[in-house]
Order: C-alpha cells, then sequence, then structure tokens
C-alpha cells in the first residue's frame, strides 16, 4: 500500500492512543465498537467482508497504519441499535 493510497483512505500513519483502544474513550458511551487489526498485505483481501460489515450497519470510523499493521475501528451508534 503505498503513501498515496493511505491518505485516500483516510489513514494515518500517528501512533495509536493505546494497543487495546486505538479510538477516544468517549467512543464508547455513544456507539458499539469493533476493532480489526490485520497486516497491511491482508488490507484489500478483506474487501467483502468490510462490505458485509457496512450492509449489517456498521460504519467504518477510523483507519491507521501501524508498524506494518492496518487498525481499523467500526461502529454503530447507540440509537442505531436500539431501532432495530
Amino acid at each position: 500500500m503505498t503513501t498515496k493510497q493511505r491518505f485516500s483512505l483516510g489513514m494515518s500513519k500517528r501512533p495509536s492512543r493505546s494497543a487495546d483502544q486505538p479510538y477516544p474513550p468517549f467512543w464508547e458511551d455513544v456507539a458499539e465498537l469493533r476493532v480489526l487489526r490485520t497486516a497491511e498485505r491482508d488490507w484489500e483481501r478483506l474487501i467483502g467482508w468490510r462490505a458485509e460489515l457496512g450492509k449489517k450497519g456498521w460504519r467504518l470510523l477510523q483507519v491507521s497504519a501501524e508498524e506494518g499493521e492496518i487498525v481499523a475501528v467500526f461502529g454503530r451508534t447507540k440509537s442505531e441499535l436500539l431501532n432495530r
């Protein structure tokens, strides 16, 4: 994955907030979250899985690259969950 591709996907090279929680703590107050960690070489192969998450109401909130690993945060707001 090139630097240009990273920026077009909204990715950054900044360090994560912590190894276990790559998103701000207040996100947990308003959404159900899922974190996907995968090698950069495997990110493109997961496109079908990511599309399926989208069909189920999950949104890709944040993507970052850390030491050869892609860290993606998906979420659904709690109000969306209550309306199901």
